[in-house]
């Protein structure tokens, strides 16, 4: 396989991820069905989160067998940094934006409020929470998808063109699950999301797929791939727990937990194509 085939094979898995985003266009839909999105969006993203640990400790796992106690801590020293950065940056960031938002609107000592949150983050940032949780949950997506672009390029670049195109087959169809996933939060929000905005949520997401793909034909490094597997580990942890706080505010708990399992059988089911094919 060429690299101009390798990289358009990468770009074609990548940008599967826009079949599901024209859903956040959605208007005038009941608070059950944005809730039975949001929950199958996070149901999809469990399944990931899941996916990339097992993917970042299956290495650890093997230094610490074969008795590489250095390469064992050197490896999962990565994972934890990685992990804390992936999943703490983005709590300190959420409450250094909602810290600034009440000293521009109430001052230094204004007390919290989510009616008042609610109502004036749009006015502060330009985005409505709808849209920053969207922003948030492609990122995490973008880095696991960094991820599998790697995979993709180093099998290429190990002449296992059969798995390379068994793995862009089955990233591909993840991708176009996580497109839903990402405009789930964006389901009859206030203001109609532009085509302009869910095609940058999509180059967030999808995106890194590519790049991933040009790194790890030209470059293997275990290290680098536990490093991003981590860190995409930890995005996501933060916004499932967030899917959770919208869906369960939405919905009955009946709702929000059919979602969930709809959406860990579709992740697992796309894993399961991968398996089949012997990838």
């Amino acid at each position: 396989m060429s690299t101009a085939q390798t990289l358009l094979l990468g770009a074609i898995a990548g940008s599967t991820i826009f079949l599901g985003l024209p859903i956040g266009r959605m208007q005038g839909v009941s608070p059950a069905t944005k809730a039975f999105l949001a929950s199958t969006a996070t149901g999809i993203l469990v399944f990931l989160f899941w996916d990339v640990l097992s993917q970042a400790v299956d290495p650890i796992d093997t230094a610490l067998t074969n008795g590489h106690d250095g390469r064992f801590l050197w490896l999962a020293s990565l994972l934890l940094i990685g992990f804390v950065v992936g999943l703490m940056s983005l709590v300190y960031y959420d409450l250094w934006m909602k810290h600034r938002r009440r000293k521009a609107f109430l001052g230094p000592g204004a007390a919290s409020s989510a009616e008042f949150e609610q109502e004036h983050e749009h006015h502060f940032t330009g985005m409505s929470p709808a849209r920053w949780l969207a922003v948030f949950i492609a990122t995490g997506i973008g880095l696991h998808n960094f991820s599998e672009g790697l995979a993709i390029g180093q099998s290429a670049a190990a002449n296992e063109v059969s798995l390379a195109i068994v793995l862009i087959i089955g990233f591909g169809l993840h991708n176009a699950t996580e497109g839903l996933g990402i405009c789930a939060p964006l389901t009859g929000d206030r203001e109609q999301p532009s085509w302009r905005f869910l095609a940058l949520l999509g180059l967030i997401g999808g995106a890194p797929t590519f790049l991933g793909t040009i790194i790890g034909q030209a470059w293997v490094n275990e290290s680098v791939m536990i490093v991003f597997f981590a860190l995409a580990a930890g995005s996501i942890l933060y916004v499932v727990m967030e899917l959770i706080n919208v869906g369960r505010a939405l919905a009955s708990k009946t709702i929000v937990t059919w979602g969930i399992v709809l959406g860990l059988f579709l992740g697992f089911a796309t894993d399961f194509i991968l398996v089949a094919a012997g990838a």
